[in-house]
């Protein structure tokens, strides 16, 4: 016996999962285009006409497909951000504040991660100038020496801004600390604190932040009449916790081992110190340790840990702020900008030498 509903129409209405621009026109009786310059307001349309459309684009629950619209004008109505690794606290904190300050323009976010990988990063870049971002900002990965997968981006005018970890070969827009500062503060207080064999944990040097956190070491350490001493700075590659304690082993088989030590991340130096108190060097009375970054764990692990203020926040704060200005002033190279922001050096146990002889 045949299907007494098989011969009815599909009910097209129960299937529809979105209102479009044509759905409107129809029930208008309009054109599409004068829909879409209705919704954006367009003076060649009357005002009656424009709130009888925006009421029922309201009505409808109409929302403007932002993508399709992107692919026409080869721009979307969204900015790309490479970062290293999102779950760290410090690219989080970038994150976040690039997505407020964005948002709040009505614009939205594509989120990818390099892990520290050059080849992850050039994927990553080809995704975005596939999805037609119309803006990126890049915390570089370890790896990347080559900066050519940038090349497109800049040759479409799509502006790039480079944030925390920035390329010098390239002149670009770019927003981070005055690393140099940084590391010069941080070794002169370990220096300060009566430690005169200070090691330094450094990241590579290709990366323009931890070479200027090494020659603000290095430079503290002659300004304080203290010969530097090349044994003492250990080049990390990943700045793991693993490789933290890899290298404070390392160290302390030196002949004159050190002192104290300034570490160009806190992860390293929190497994440090968690190293030190399995086998019994006791911080900081024998030993001091300065970190980077003031991830939360530096303020609750015993000793609490000195450490370097990175502003995160602040950083991406900037870095969108002016991908917004040079997408609305349309700047050109010779308005590209650097800025530079302070550091603050949080002082807490793992440094405090001269409270214990103050105690003792």
């Amino acid at each position: 016996m045949e299907d007494a509903n098989s011969n009815k129409a599909p009910d097209l209405k129960k299937k529809k999962t979105h209102v479009t621009i044509h759905d409107l026109a129809a029930e208008l009786k309009v054109s599409p285009s004068t829909v879409s310059r209705a919704l954006h307001g367009h003076p060649g349309i009357s005002q009656e006409r424009i709130k009888a459309i925006t009421r029922l684009a309201k009505k409808r629950n109409y929302v403007p497909n932002e993508l399709a619209a992107g692919l026409r004008q080869s721009r979307s109505n969204c900015i790309g951000v490479i970062t290293t690794w999102i779950d760290r606290n410090f690219h989080s904190s970038l994150i976040r504040s690039v997505e407020e300050e964005v948002s709040s323009k009505g614009m939205n976010v594509i989120i990818l991660q390099s892990h520290d990988r050059y080849k992850d990063e050039v994927e990553n870049a080809k995704a975005l100038l596939n999805s037609r971002v119309s803006g990126l900002i890049v915390s570089l990965a370890m790896e990347t020496r080559d900066y050519s997968h940038f090349k497109p981006f800049f040759e479409r005018q799509i502006p790039v801004i480079f944030a925390d970890r920035v390329p010098r070969e390239i002149h670009a827009h770019k927003v981070l600390v005055d690393n140099f500062k940084a590391a010069y503060q941080a070794t002169s207080h370990l220096i300060e604190q009566g430690y005169r064999h200070i090691a330094h944990l450094s990241g590579q040097q290709h990366r323009d932040n931890y070479l200027d956190r090494q020659e603000g070491y290095v430079q503290a350490l002659k300004d304080h009449g203290i010969r530097p001493d090349k044994r003492l700075i250990y080049e990390c590659e990943t700045k793991s916790a693993e490789e933290g304690v890899l290298a404070v082993q390392q160290l302390l088989s030196l002949k004159q081992p050190p002192d104290a030590l300034f570490s160009t991340n806190d992860t390293m130096a929190v497994s440090i110190l968690q190293y030190f108190k399995k086998i019994g060097i006791r911080v900081p009375r024998d030993f001091g340790i300065v970190g980077f970054n003031n991830d939360p764990i530096t303020s609750i692990i015993d000793p609490a840990l000195t450490t370097t203020y990175n502003p995160a926040y602040e950083i991406g704060k900037h870095a969108a702020k002016l991908l917004l200005e040079h997408q609305r002033q349309n700047w050109t190279e010779k308005d590209f900008k650097t800025i530079r922001l302070e550091t603050e050096l949080i002082v807490r146990e793992s440094t405090d030498k001269k409270g214990l002889r103050n105690e003792g």
